[in-house]
């Protein structure tokens, strides 16, 4: 997958933005427990009251509070709170709140940083704490023995009738007061700041009732105003997956495309030595089906794999920011989660490299099968042949169906552990709930942050289970883009000699196919002039073809040269010599279109009257005209649709428009009846009497009249010259002709 970075380079901007938005909703999906926590907590369980600093209090109880409190800390208290009472100017706005205004003053909370609030929070949830076990005290004598007990031996049990507790206790001296004080933290001590606060919220909303507040609509107040911000954060969190999932297939679109492209363009550059390498299955596969599974990794990878380990390490921090007690078992199941997230990738790995080869096999069958239907119908092979497909199609589902079974028993392996988890969340944290340790909205939150841990995991196992296949497709890829063609041009490449006359010279030329172990053609020498037939004749595996397809350079020589113009091939670009040649290949090939775009494809600038004359050449115009579409008649992928003599005289006008001053016509006449073959040779010569003409064939009477004629037998040549000149001298030449006519006919 590395090897494709560089295709990414031109998205970086838009991956950088999908990273933030990710990284932003993943802040958002992790503070949505915390907001739901708050509900529980505060919402539910407080009553929306959210610490044990009251927004108001009465003066009388605000006295009393004074009394439990260090002389610091009465300072700090009354300094963050303003005394309301008639002769304040807003006097009438706070009645309206605080109804109790009316018959005594009270003290409101002024407007201070919630870092003070969170420092006073204990210091007065202490005193409230005091306060309200006093006056509940008040009312059990037993109650009122054990509380005394804590307050430095100060029996509340033995107060006189109707006497006044807070009154007597402020009346007690500074050193008694200070002893009960500090009894009374050393009580609280044993609580924690935390669950102090959370003990006092009763007294703080008690108080508000007494101030007359309308403690329903503190609630709901503060429900609904957390719970919209959990409703924005939410919409925050899917308008990010929205933008997201755009940049994502965008991305992902564009980097496939650019590597369709670039294979498209490297296989364009092969020369046929590359193309022996690969198949034409498997590059049909690596620019299709491969290119796809780098399309969907990238789309998850941008959506997953940089969401998944921020939500699942802002989770573990999350959970470990609360010092929760059940923080081990997020470390149990994560633990369980990797281990089998690794026996799955070592399992699935060396299946993943097997597919695709399976995929490009099943291709070739396919393939193979589709072009060869009519060989296979008349050879009855159709059994043979289905059986051929089944096995390749058995073998694909046999590795696919591993996979999946291992899919399969993953994903509910992972279900279960985390409903295991989420059990053993709810069993050990009501344990804990039960002991004061912590909240329900804690557990709660707790919950959700293990699902989204868990989450991230079975994202990441996704991952893992989808990027084993897409890094061999990758490494079949870079397979392709990474291999050199054989054939360069030149660093500094000469222009060919104006005027151009066309000459052909293969001087000492031998060629060995790659991988082979002896030469295809040995020392092959003759000159092609313009103006003038050179013929090529001989057995089958003579070497007509391979000589001919060294001339555009489909192949290079492995020893010699090729001159065209006296200027070697080689000294020159690809593109200048291929321009200079009309190249009809042994299997003609048409492309799906028209009759007329098959023709342009020479010249896309070609006149009617050039494309009419090459039409005439060819001895194609006859049937084109039966045609009632004429020029504009459809040809098939392939040229399925016309025959093979039709096939030839279409590929030959192709050549003849773009008027290049070499012919090479690789056993071109082979469909040709003799009668169209003679006639076209004969249009050919007139129209193009300045060309060179290089003609492959097995027909003696197709080069009979040629000013040169070579017979190749073995790679070598065994005979060259004129029709008559190699009857006389050349036996192989003198066996093909006396095999194909008469002596009268050759002649």
């Amino acid at each position: 997958m590395l090897k494709l970075l560089k295709f990414a380079k031109p998205y970086w901007l838009m991956l950088a933005l999908a990273i933030t938005l990710l990284f932003a909703q993943a802040n958002f999906d992790l503070a949505l427990p915390d907001y739901l926590s708050r509900i529980v907590n505060t919402g539910i369980q407080q009553s929306g009251v959210e610490n044990a600093v009251p927004q108001a209090i009465r003066q009388g109880e605000m006295n009393r509070l004074l009394l439990f409190l260090s002389p610091a800390d009465k300072e700090s208290v009354l300094a963050d709170y303003t005394l309301i009472d008639q002769n304040s100017p807003d006097y009438e706005k706070y009645v309206e709140e605080y109804p109790a205004l009316k018959s005594e003053p009270i003290y409101v909370l002024n407007d201070v940083h919630q870092a003070e609030i969170n420092r006073l929070s204990p210091i007065m949830g202490k005193a409230l704490l005091a306060v309200s076990g006093i006056e509940a005290a008040l009312a059990d004598p037993a109650k009122a023995a054990q509380i005394g007990s804590a307050f430095g031996g100060f029996d509340l049990s033995k107060l006189p009738a109707g006497a006044d507790v807070f009154t007597m206790l402020g009346k007690l001296p500074p050193e008694q007061l200070a002893k009960i004080t500090d009894a009374m933290d050393q009580k609280f001590a044993a609580l924690g700041d935390k669950m102090i606060v959370q003990a006092a919220i009763g007294a703080v909303k008690a108080e508000y009732k007494a101030l007359g507040m309308n403690t329903d609509k503190v609630q709901n107040s503060y429900i609904i105003n957390v719970g919209g911000w959990m409703l924005l954060l939410t919409l925050a969190s899917g308008v990010c997956t929205i933008i997201v999932g755009y940049l994502s297939a965008k991305i992902a679109a564009g980097m496939a495309r650019d590597i369709r492209r670039d294979v498209f363009k490297k296989v364009e550059s092969y020369s046929n030595t590359e193309f022996d390498k690969f198949s034409t299955a498997s590059l049909i596969t690596r620019t299709t089906n491969d290119v796809t599974q780098i399309q969907m990794v990238v789309i998850m990878m941008v959506r997953m794999m940089f969401y998944a380990p921020l939500i699942g390490i802002g989770g573990i921090i999350k959970v470990l920011a609360k010092d929760s007690p059940l923080s081990w078992l997020i470390g149990v199941a994560v633990l369980m989660l990797v281990s089998l997230i690794a026996i799955v990738f070592s399992l699935s790995l060396p299946k993943f490299k097997l597919i695709q080869k399976l995929v490009d096999r099943i291709n070739l069958v396919a393939r193979e099968n589709l072009s060869g239907m009519m060989v296979i119908r008349s050879f009855n092979m159709q059994e043979f042949e289905e059986n051929r497909f089944d096995k390749a199609n058995l073998d694909l589902t046999a590795v696919s169906l591993f996979i999946n079974r291992v899919m399969v028993i993953m994903m509910p392996l992972m279900m279960l552990i985390m409903n295991v988890l989420l059990l053993s969340i709810i069993w050990f944290g009501a344990r804990q709930v039960a002991d004061a340790n912590m909240q329900v909205g804690d557990m709660i939150a707790f919950m959700q942050y293990a699902m989204q841990i868990v989450m991230s995991f079975l994202m990441m196992s996704f991952m893992f289970i989808i990027i084993p296949r897409a890094s061999v497709s990758a490494d079949r890829i870079d397979e392709v883009l990474s291999t050199e063609p054989h054939i360069h041009d030149p660093r500094q490449p000469r222009q060919f000699p104006a005027p151009f006359k066309g000459s052909v010279e293969f001087n000492n030329v031998s060629f060995r196919y790659p991988g082979a172990d002896t030469d295809a053609l040995h020392n092959i020498n003759f000159i092609a002039q313009p103006g003038q037939t050179t013929a090529l004749i001989g057995s089958t595996g003579a070497g007509k073809s391979t000589i001919v397809n060294l001339i555009p350079r489909f192949y290079e020589v492995t020893g010699g040269s090729i001159l065209v113009d006296g200027m070697d091939i080689r000294d020159v670009t690809q593109h200048d010599l291929r321009d200079k040649i009309g190249y009809v290949p042994q299997k003609s090939a048409l492309f799906s279109g028209t009759i007329e775009s098959n023709l342009r494809y020479a010249d896309e600038n070609a006149t009617p009257e050039m494309i009419e004359s090459a039409i005439d050449i060819a001895q194609a115009k006859e049937f084109v005209e039966s045609k009632p579409e004429g020029m504009a008649a459809e040809i098939s992928q392939g040229g399925a649709n016309v025959s093979g003599g039709q096939k030839q005289r279409l590929s030959i006008a192709r050549a003849i428009v773009k008027k290049p001053p070499i012919y090479i016509l690789d056993d071109s006449f082979s469909a040709l009846d003799f009668r169209t073959d003679a006639a076209l040779r004969r249009a050919f010569k007139e129209k193009t009497a300045d060309s060179t003409l290089l003609i492959v064939t097995q027909r003696v009477s197709t080069v009979k009249n040629a000013e040169q004629i070579i017979v190749l037998d073995e790679g070598r040549i065994v005979g060259k010259g004129t029709h008559s000149e190699l009857m006389k001298n050349c036996e192989t030449y003198k066996e093909i002709a006396l095999s194909q006519l008469s002596m009268e006919e050759l002649a």
